[in-house]
């Protein structure tokens, strides 16, 4: 597939965005999330206009590139050329955080076998691993209304996420907010994590709940874990790993 490269066609802002995007995709297929073409990452574009980057529907993640990125603005039209479509669901869910959490400049979307799972599950994530401690002080729930095609779910969607970073789905999969993509991606990793921790704990004996006052200042814990660089401190190593896989995102 031959996209032609938008490197010195973009702002050189912009361009940084669609690598490190192209990334998350990347990674996404590395770590096993992926759902075919039917999941998305978006990223806001910096700027008063309100643009984003999503995917180009019908590629799989392991072919996304910098390049082949759709910007689109508030009312999905496409603003770079593009042979392929933007999934209608991807846009309901994306705009619309986006329109209603300004401090967010990527948006992570999965619908893992584990994460599903555990948003099937009427007590949704537990309180037993590490993982979870990360998730739970900044998770929210929406209920299920089926494929996010309506409009009318937007508001309603916003308002169950209120500021909260992870969003359960219920019975549909796991969203992850961040200011970064290195943000979201780190935030996806650790509840795709506390998910399946959950879901294999659950084949066993009886779980052991972390004690509530752990959950308590959770960010101050986050700080010192990462040494105040929050993502910073994985995303370049990840980086280099989807180097030495394929660099071919950074086209």
């Amino acid at each position: 597939m031959n996209i032609p490269s938008l490197q010195g066609q973009v702002s050189p802002e912009e361009w940084q965005l669609r690598v490190a995007l192209a990334a998350a995709y990347r990674l996404v297929v590395v770590y096993g999330w992926s759902d075919l073409v039917f999941t998305h990452i978006s990223a806001r574009i910096p700027g008063p206009e309100h643009h984003f980057l999503i995917n180009p529907y019908g590629l799989m993640f392991d072919e996304i590139t910098a390049s082949s990125l759709i910007k689109v603005d508030q009312q999905c039209n496409k603003l770079s050329d593009s042979p392929f479509p933007v999934n209608p669901a991807g846009f309901t869910i994306h705009s619309c955080i986006h329109d209603g959490r300004p401090d967010v400049g990527c948006v992570l979307h999965t619908h893992s076998r584990t994460g599903v799972a555990v948003s099937a599950q009427k007590c949704g994530l537990l309180p037993i691993s590490q993982q979870s401690t990360f998730v739970l002080p900044q998770l929210a729930y929406h209920d299920y209304e089926g494929v996010a095609l309506r409009p009318d779910e937007q508001p309603r969607l916003q308002a169950d996420l209120g500021q909260a970073n992870y969003l359960m789905l219920r019975n549909h999969g796991l969203a992850t907010l961040g200011a970064t993509v290195a943000d979201a991606f780190l935030a996806m990793y650790q509840f795709e994590s506390a998910c399946a921790i959950q879901i294999s704990a659950q084949s066993g004996g009886e779980l052991i709940h972390v004690n509530p006052k752990i959950l308590e200042n959770m960010p101050a814990v986050i700080q010192a874990v990462t040494k105040g660089q929050g993502a910073g401190i994985v995303w370049p190593a990840l980086l280099r790993k989807l180097d030495r896989l394929d660099p071919s995102y950074q086209s």
